[in-house]
């Protein structure tokens, strides 16, 4: 195996693994290790990766060729595909170990910053070092850094719920928020709901739009009614309405009470709407500019980086009042018009008209079939007084077009999930 010596796991979190023509195959999200009934340290027995569609798989030490903080490189032979599940007397180093509260062998307390693992010279893998943060009780002042061998630590062989969540966040807060939403759903709910509170509240909002709704709802719960109310405050109306929906309608009520008026507002709409047409799945919020705004104030204003692609793709262009039920819709522009217009030219003039909008009550099939028709991303929704109230984007359609549970990793339906590529590498 060509690799260094001795690596620090944190530092592998999210790393490219490669196999061997060169081709990724996943990311690493975990180290799987052993614990072993003598004193002797967890031998390490595989990475957990994950592949695209978010399943976790088990790759053995053994068919890892290299591995360090840049790329981890696999062997001959073909993956085992079957969704990694971690037996009784393993540990996930990152997900266990990291921020767990810990005391070195001189009686200072502290916690788990980073956990190295170390080849022998007989190719075993272990946990032989520990990087400890001393424990302070000034505020403005942070404890001294340790790495110390494994066994001159105590409280890492008991897997209690003494932890915190400083450096598990450190380690995820490079991750989008579907993969961060994934990495939560691995964590026991204890763990997951703590994790998710020290979250900032846009983090949070962006990561729960990613979860199953039963994931939500538990995350939400967890919260103090005022924290919850200002994560929804946080979210796109829509998906704050979905995760509404999820709720009992006096516990609605009590966090839209709780939430601004003006956030709160559009989403109250929202809610009226019956499930499964254009009204209960569009957003309230789409890009709307009146005729005489120029084609280079549309570009500026598709550019804010808060906007969704789909979102992005398209202005939508009404008469006065701008935010939705505007005045009267006057039609589209899609964002390649506008890259091919003069800067100085207004949107009245390049608007296009000739599609029809769709009415809040419009059937997601019907959504489905008019904007797969026109190749569309987005399309206008309008009320019976022809004012915008607002869009389906394509992401709307793929949300509920799909099985409810098709966030739930574990409700993933691949070949894989029987192993049926399974020749080596295999869990044991």
């Amino acid at each position: 195996m060509s690799t260094p010596n001795r690596v620090y796991i944190a530092r592998l979190a999210g790393v490219a693994v490669f196999d061997p023509n060169g081709d990724q195959v996943g990311r690493v999200r975990d180290a799987v290790a052993r614990m072993r009934p003598t004193q002797r340290p967890p031998e390490v027995v595989g990475l957990v990766a994950e592949m695209p569609m978010r399943r976790r798989i088990f790759l053995s030490i053994n068919r890892i060729t290299s591995i360090d903080s840049d790329a981890v490189v696999l062997g001959s032979g073909t993956l085992n595909l079957r969704r990694f599940e971690k037996r009784p007397n393993e540990v996930l180093v990152l997900q266990e170990l990291l921020d767990r509260r810990v005391q070195l062998d001189t009686g200072q307390p502290g916690s788990v910053v980073d956990v190295a693992m170390e080849c022998s010279r007989g190719g075993e893998w272990a946990l032989t070092r520990v990087a400890v943060r001393e424990q302070t009780s000034r505020l403005t002042r942070r404890g001294h850094l340790h790495q110390v061998d494994w066994d001159r630590v105590r409280g890492l062989g008991s897997l209690g719920d003494a932890r915190g969540t400083a450096n598990l966040l450190a380690v995820l807060e490079d991750m989008r928020p579907a993969d961060l939403a994934n990495a939560l759903q691995d964590l026991p709910d204890a763990r997951r709901n703590e994790v998710a509170a020290a979250l900032d509240d846009e983090r949070l909002a962006d990561v729960l739009s990613e979860l199953p709704e039963h994931d939500q709802v538990e995350i939400l719960a967890a919260l103090d009614r005022e924290r919850a109310a200002d994560v929804l405050e946080e979210m796109d109306p829509d998906d704050a309405a979905d995760l509404l929906n999820e709720l009992p309608p006096p516990e609605q009520d009590v966090l839209l009470d709780l939430m601004e008026p003006d956030e709160a507002n559009p989403v109250r709409q929202l809610l009226r709407y019956a499930s499964g047409t254009a009204g209960s799945v569009m957003t309230s919020e789409p890009v709307i500019l009146p005729p005489d705004a120029t084609v280079a104030e549309a570009l500026a204003r598709i550019r804010e980086p808060q906007l969704s692609p789909a979102v992005a793709a398209q202005v939508f262009v009404t008469r006065a009042p701008l935010t939705t039920p505007t005045g009267r819709y006057l039609g589209m522009v899609h964002f390649q018009r506008l890259l091919r217009e003069p800067p100085a030219d207004l949107l009245g003039g390049i608007v296009v008209n000739d599609i029809d909008p769709l009415r809040p009550t419009t059937p997601l099939p019907e959504i489905t079939r008019r904007m797969a028709t026109y190749d569309l991303v987005a399309m206008p929704v309008v009320d019976r007084n022809n004012r915008l109230v607002g869009a389906v984007t394509v992401d709307d359609v793929l949300d509920h077009s799909l099985p409810r549970d098709w966030r739930d990793r574990d409700a993933v339906p691949t070949a894989a999930a029987a192993g049926e590529e399974s020749v080596d590498g295999t869990h044991d």
